[in-house]
């Protein structure tokens, strides 16, 4: 009956549910985009918060078609020992073919009136203290925008601290020093006129004709800028062994909100595993281990964050 009367409350569709031993796993859908999984505490009133994947196809454990590590998964149960209910949801992008959706087609801000949707549903429920997004890599930015519609907290990990060109510049800089020139280029161009017309082929992964309309607008959002939006306490997150994000983007959004809380977890990768720096394979692979356990620092910094 207590399941019942639960779900019943929630007023949102649900696909399955699942009781396990200290919380209750619901798949609901929130809209035709998005699907996912809301995993709560047995207790009656708790915060909630909503976890935004990053790029790519990624479901709502984190896992792309080649890659399983359920990192977000894994921190939504770590959140749910704390008492703590959490929403994750799979990226539009990953059913675009069942959609219809063309990858010409796509924006950025798709997955922010995604999160939008998700944020909008849940506040107006009442089995929830408060409300937190927690943002991942893309999802960080996405998260900031979302967030300033209505949430108590917001929490970044791994989140770019300066537009998406000047990142991709920075990073080609890092491994293909040959093509950083050209990429600028290309994106200043893209940024000028919308679209670019010639690039170095080696670059075609970034500006293929059909993805540019995504790509530009992506650019217009300065995650330095969103992050100052925001009228609520925000918690800065990075692993000082993120292979994809380095610290001095954490250090970027700290700068732009000063007094936000910046955590640096030393030996922390992209996907909140802790890995020795000194090994480069082992950080790679860990990408494909789900069985390796996620940072326990990293879900007590975002336990407190929240519960206190």
């Amino acid at each position: 009956m207590r399941v019942l009367l639960f779900t019943i409350v929630l007023l949102l569709n649900f696909f399955s549910i699942q009781a396990q031993d200290n919380f209750i796993a619901n798949d609901l859908r929130i809209n035709q985009y998005v699907e996912g999984t809301l995993l709560a505490p047995r207790q009656e009133t708790v915060p909630l918060a909503i976890i935004i994947n990053g790029s790519g196809p990624i479901d709502r454990n984190g896992n792309e078609m080649m890659t399983k590590n359920n990192a977000a998964k894994k921190l939504a149960e770590a959140l749910a020992k704390k008492g703590i209910a959490t929403f994750r949801y799979d990226k539009r992008t990953l059913k675009a073919q069942q959609l219809n959706i063309d990858e010409k087609d796509m924006r950025f801000d798709d997955f922010i009136d995604d999160a939008k949707a998700v944020i909008k549903r849940f506040s107006e429920l009442p089995n929830y203290s408060s409300l937190y997004i927690i943002g991942h890599s893309q999802g960080s930015l996405v998260g900031m925008i979302a967030a300033q519609q209505k949430a108590d907290g917001f929490i970044s990990i791994a989140g770019a601290g300066q537009t998406i060109d000047s990142l991709i510049v920075e990073q080609i800089g890092r491994q293909m020093p040959g093509l950083e020139e050209s990429a600028r280029t290309a994106f200043n161009e893209l940024r000028a006129n919308g679209k670019v017309k010639d690039y170095n082929q080696g670059l075609a992964s970034l500006f293929k004709k059909s993805i540019q309309p995504f790509m530009f607008s992506w650019m217009k959002y300065d995650p330095q800028q969103e992050i100052k939006k925001l009228k609520m306490p925000v918690l800065i997150i990075n692993g000082d062994n993120d292979l994809q994000v380095n610290t001095n983007e954490a250090e970027k959004l700290k700068a732009a909100r000063p007094d936000a809380e910046l955590i640096i977890i030393e030996n922390m990768n992209h996907i909140y595993r802790i890995i020795d720096k000194n090994d480069d394979i082992a950080n790679q692979k860990s990408y494909n281990e789900p069985q390796r356990p996620i940072s326990n620092e990293m879900v007590e910094q975002i336990s407190n964050f929240i519960l206190n």
